[in-house]
């Protein structure tokens, strides 16, 4: 049997561990008895720590909300779990900070040999750069937008913002569904209860507006979001969009590429049309040279250009 100090730490740890308990379950884990988990809890609440219970034969133990939060207790796989995520904390301005001071608690409540870990695990790794497939920087989103958008799914509420490249008289009212995060990007999945219209749209694009909107009943999304904003996002989630005829099937296309970065559309048996996009013309002219498949590109202009720049630079790389 643990000791009282002891065994008030592991049933602390149990209960933020989940939800609901029943005595017996408590009592079976702890190895004591019913009455001395009973004793303990009161000891808990003699502490300061929220244990709500609910009496009778099949009364549970939960640990409350209180006006501070609790010594949280992990074992030791989850503190340097937790200690390297937060190190490891980007894409989301104002978030560096604040984890910088909740590692700084976390840090000196490690145990030693903890703190051993985290710090060789720390010192050993390099971090390279978050987009080395692109010439444009990663966009930040704001913690609060992220915070805001999620409390307003959470109850239901209308959201109300402007969106890059639209004019102010534009602005949106939607229905938010869901926050899916892809390549460093956070999409917010939402419909529009006027034309039942889905889209995903970029969370670093748009200005929340107060107050939003109504409160609404939720309807059946059509699919996986996931899937969904992956797909939508390859013909209108880029800064830069483009068709590309390849001079090749649809299936020998298929096959080289993900379908989450472009919509491959037939044109005969030996010609097709890629609809994709990139976050800048470079980027979008060097991918398609990586089809491995002759391609014909009229417009954007700017992507055109970009393809002449690039054929002139592999020529003079090649000797004559």
């Amino acid at each position: 049997m643990l000791e009282s100090s002891a065994r008030l730490l592991a049933l602390l740890g149990l209960m933020q561990s989940r939800r609901d308990w029943t005595g017996p379950e408590l009592a079976e884990r702890l190895g004591v008895t019913d009455r001395t988990v009973r004793k303990d809890v009161d000891r808990l609440r003699l502490l300061g720590y929220p244990v709500d219970a609910v009496r009778g034969p099949h009364g549970r133990y939960r640990l409350g909300v209180g006006a501070s939060l609790p010594p949280l207790l992990l074992d030791e796989d989850e503190a340097v779990a937790v200690a390297v995520g937060l190190r490891a904390a980007t894409g989301i301005t104002g978030i560096e900070e604040t984890s910088m001071r909740a590692l700084a608690k976390l840090d000196s409540v490690l145990p030693h040999h903890l703190q051993r870990q985290v710090s060789a695990m720390h010192e050993a790794v390099l971090k390279g750069p978050e987009n080395t497939g692109s010439n444009v920087e990663d966009p930040v989103v704001d913690a609060a937008v992220l915070t805001a958008l999620a409390a307003a799914i959470r109850d239901h509420e209308e959201v109300r913002f402007d969106y890059q490249g639209e004019a102010p008289t534009d602005r949106r009212q939607v229905e938010p569904y869901r926050l899916v995060s892809w390549q460093r990007r956070w999409y917010l999945v939402a419909r529009d209860a006027h034309t039942d219209r889905w889209a995903p749209y970029r969370v670093d694009w748009l200005t929340l507006r107060t107050p939003g909107g109504r409160r609404f009943r939720p309807v059946a999304f059509p699919g996986d979001y996931t899937s969904f904003v992956l797909r939508e996002v390859a013909v209108a989630g880029w800064a830069v969009h483009c068709r590309v005829r390849v001079d090749a099937s649809a299936e020998e296309v298929l096959a080289r590429v993900n379908p989450t970065v472009g919509v491959v559309e037939p044109v005969d048996e030996s010609h097709c049309d890629l609809v994709t996009g990139g976050d800048s013309v470079e980027v979008v002219a060097v991918w398609i040279g990586m089809l491995g498949l002759d391609f014909h590109v009229e417009e954007p202009p700017a992507l055109v250009e970009a393809l002449r720049v690039q054929a002139r630079r592999y020529a003079a790389a090649v000797p004559s």
